[in-house]
């Protein structure tokens, strides 16, 4: 029996139908009805439909990843960015259209799940994942599982406050979630090149920030230096309280190289312990975790 998982997304919806041994055996995508839930209902069923025809045609088990989760108190749609798919029971109306049981989970806890099972933290036990891209979110994998939490907010750093602020880093640009200073508004993508833009009046992405540093840009260098400090601090965080095994980063910003080399000589100042042997690193299956750790969510089969 094959897994079928399907990236959500708010600009694209894609899914995959993987063998027993995690390798691809059909694959498609499209762009995302968006503002339209029915028309978005309708656009996951015809690409399960059509990956599963392309993989054999033997039903499978389906699982999603979606910006957002379900309310446990609800049993709807919350904290979605694609903003059509509050309040709606997404599960429910989707295992209906199919016609068999759908499993869903954050897009975050989907690239952790991916990442823990085959990925660059395969055979860990405890693996914290972090996207690092238009937003900054995270996921927890503990033997295999995805842990959501009583609220279903599981791993949801980038909506805590920056960690160990500097006077000038208070009280923090605004969040999107109506708070100041959140993690994300320092490490998300937008956040680094806004951080730049402020510094110094000019406007880089973090790839031509990345490039720039390596060149010997000094501007640019200031700037990584003040976001590998920030990422240091806020993973810091995350090892004082659930002491991963294995931090592996994906998301735009996660193909800044230096990362790994200069985070983890940081994060040492701010996690409580002697040593860490916590390791960095960078997602194996890239912009492909999403969906393929959507699949797994169907571990038994």
């Amino acid at each position: 029996m094959l897994r079928i998982g399907v990236d959500l997304g708010g600009s694209k919806i894609e899914a995959v139908a993987l063998a027993s041994d995690g390798s691809i055996v059909a694959r498609r995508r499209l762009a995302t009805p968006r503002d339209d839930y029915d028309a978005t209902l309708a656009a996951v069923c015809d690409l399960v439909q059509s990956v599963e025809a392309q993989a054999g045609g033997a039903q499978s088990s389906v699982g999603i990843g979606i910006p957002g989760t379900i309310s446990p108190a609800s049993g709807l749609i919350k904290n979605a960015n694609s903003t059509w798919l509050i309040g709606r029971a997404l599960d429910r109306d989707l295992a209906a259209a199919l016609g068999r049981p759908v499993r869903l989970a954050n897009d975050a806890n989907c690239f952790a799940l991916s990442e823990a099972i085959d990925g660059a933290a395969a055979g860990a036990n405890l693996v914290f994942g972090v996207i690092l891209g238009t937003g900054t979110g995270g996921g927890l994998v503990v033997g295999g599982r995805v842990i959501t939490g009583a609220n279903a907010v599981a791993g949801e750093w980038g909506h805590n406050p920056l960690p160990w602020p500097e006077p000038e880093e208070l009280p923090g640009p605004r969040c999107y979630c109506g708070k100041m200073g959140c993690i994300e508004t320092f490490l998300s993508g937008p956040g680094l090149a806004r951080d730049h833009t402020r510094a110094t009046g000019e406007n880089a992405e973090p790839v031509e920030l990345a490039s720039a540093a390596e060149a010997g840009n000094p501007a640019a260098r200031t700037t990584l230096e003040r976001y590998e400090l920030r990422l240091a601090k806020s993973l810091a965080s995350i090892i004082n309280v659930v002491d991963p095994d294995v931090i592996v980063l994906g998301g735009g910003c996660s193909n800044i190289d230096r990362l790994y080399r200069n985070v983890p000589g940081l994060w040492g100042r701010f996690a409580f312990s002697d040593t860490l042997t916590t390791e960095l690193k960078k997602a194996r299956h890239g912009d492909a975790s999403g969906v393929r750790g959507a699949a797994w969510l169907w571990p038994e089969i």
